[in-house]
């Protein structure tokens, strides 16, 4: 089975559920010069601000399980929902 390959990000939809994300995938796979060029984009790209935010101990092991199950790191699952809700409500005005 031949893949289809992406070669820029806005070629990858935001999915409605898991299961759509899967299919995606499961038919898709990113072009190695986009992983490699984002790599280097994203430790050359801007400086980031470290920020305190209190949380209730069992939402914080409930987004850790979640992320884990994604093979994700908790902080960057938690950075790309609030990217993606910001994106939303910026959409939405």
């Amino acid at each position: 089975m031949a893949f289809e390959s992406i070669s820029v990000w806005e070629d990858v939809p935001l999915f409605d559920s898991e299961q759509s994300e899967a299919i995606f995938w499961s038919e898709n796979q990113v072009d190695l010069r986009l992983m490699v060029s984002s790599s280097v984009l994203s430790s050359e790209q801007s400086e980031s601000t470290t920020i305190t935010l209190r949380m209730d101990p069992r939402m914080l092991s409930r987004i850790k399980r979640l992320a884990r199950c994604r093979f994700l790191n908790y902080q960057s699952m938690i950075k790309q929902w609030m990217s993606e809700r910001m994106e939303k409500e910026l959409k939405d005005r």
